[in-house]
């Protein structure tokens, strides 16, 4: 039965040589049609591939290419650099305020012109809608907005605040109440500028305050300090900070030139020193006490009750009488060596000053001035 069947000796079906062989065509027909599907797919993933590669080329150049503005652009606009501003931070205040179209584009065009570290503080004056090449050309710390003012040494703080009124037009009293303020003086000046408004030349870019200026004063005064180790020395000789720069603004106020500063010194602690000590008799701490300029007291001024009439208080004044420069302050810590206890200008027009450590020859020295005053 089983052999009538058909059946295997495994039990299967057992099927026609011709069955077969259509089976096998049917499987290379198959196989034909998996291998040309494959070829299509890769075709057309290819083509997907190589579509997108060229979006995304497009898609790169487009973030890579900024957005510029053409031109030297129009109107104008002051841009302020503040100080320790990044070229990022520069970037964003120009997109901000329409210089340039992009901060991408200013950034590249800084990179370009190699000048990521030469942006400075200040204040700029640009134009609207301008190339980001121009915008950098435009931030040359040679252009900035800025006016120089030379404060002399030796002013003293009301006519600093008068100098400064001119050249700002800010008035004087600005000055004389934003110098009550908080400018950044030292704690040992007890709120107290005289003496500690550096004199020095200074840039006054457009709207500073007056409160600004005086800060940048006392912020030279304290570099300045810094640089001669001020509270060390003075403790060294013998003396708080603020007695150094009181006798820094005498010697500024008293010497004809540099060269005399540090006899002047001399003079002024070589008196201090004497037991009892000698009053320093200095002339322009007395005018300085009346509110006056001059460099001879006369015995009526002399006998004015001013703390800084030196012809009658013991030591020094209360505190400066101007704004000594670094020559009258290194004076004050490194006097010169010598046993004067006098000194006399002798010629004021030539800045000629002599020194005596003799009261006989200082009085020739002063009748020597008194005459070529007449």
């Amino acid at each position: 039965m089983d052999s009538l069947l058909g059946a295997s000796d495994e039990g299967g079906p057992r099927r026609s040589r011709r069955q077969q062989s259509r089976s096998r065509r049917r499987r290379r027909r198959t196989r034909r049609k998996g291998a040309a599907a494959s070829l299509i797919a890769i075709v057309i993933i290819v083509g997907i591939l190589g579509g997108g590669g060229y979006l995304g080329y497009k898609w790169v150049s487009d973030a890579v290419t900024a957005d510029d503005y053409t031109g030297s652009g129009t109107g104008e606009v002051v841009i302020v650099i503040e100080e320790g501003a990044s070229a990022g931070d520069v970037a964003a205040e120009l997109e901000k305020e329409d210089v340039v179209a992009s901060a991408r584009a200013f950034i590249q065009a800084v990179d370009a012109a190699g000048k990521g570290g030469s942006l400075q503080p200040g204040h700029y004056a640009m134009k609207k809608r301008m190339s980001a090449a121009a915008a950098v050309g435009l931030l040359d710390p040679d252009k900035r907005l800025r006016d120089s003012l030379t404060i002399p040494e030796g002013y003293r703080a009301t006519r600093v605040y008068d100098t400064l009124a001119e050249a700002t037009g800010i008035p004087a009293k600005e000055f004389a109440d934003a110098a009550k303020g908080d400018i950044g003086l030292p704690s040992y000046a007890k709120g107290r500028a005289e003496g500690f408004l550096f004199p020095a030349t200074y840039e006054l870019p457009p709207n500073i305050t007056a409160s600004e200026i005086l800060t940048r004063m006392t912020d030279r005064f304290n570099e300045t300090a810094q640089k001669f180790d001020l509270n060390a020395e003075a403790k060294r000789l013998g003396f708080t900070p603020m007695e150094i720069m009181t006798v820094a603004s005498i010697v500024q106020a008293e010497s004809g030139t540099p060269d005399d500063m540090g006899k002047v010194a001399r003079v002024i602690y070589n008196r201090l020193a004497l037991n009892p000590p000698m009053k320093l008799q200095m002339d322009s701490t007395t005018m300085y006490g009346l509110g006056k300029y001059g460099i001879a007291a006369t015995f009526e001024e002399t006998r004015d009750d001013s703390p800084y009439n030196t012809y009658r208080v013991d030591g020094l004044p209360p505190g400066p009488i101007a704004n000594p420069g670094d020559h009258a302050i290194e004076a004050a810590l490194k006097p010169a060596k010598g046993d004067w206890l006098f000194f006399v200008t002798t010629d004021p027009e030539n800045g000629v000053t002599e020194f005596t450590a003799s009261e006989a020859e200082f009085v020739r020295l002063r009748d020597k001035f008194h005459a070529t005053q007449n």
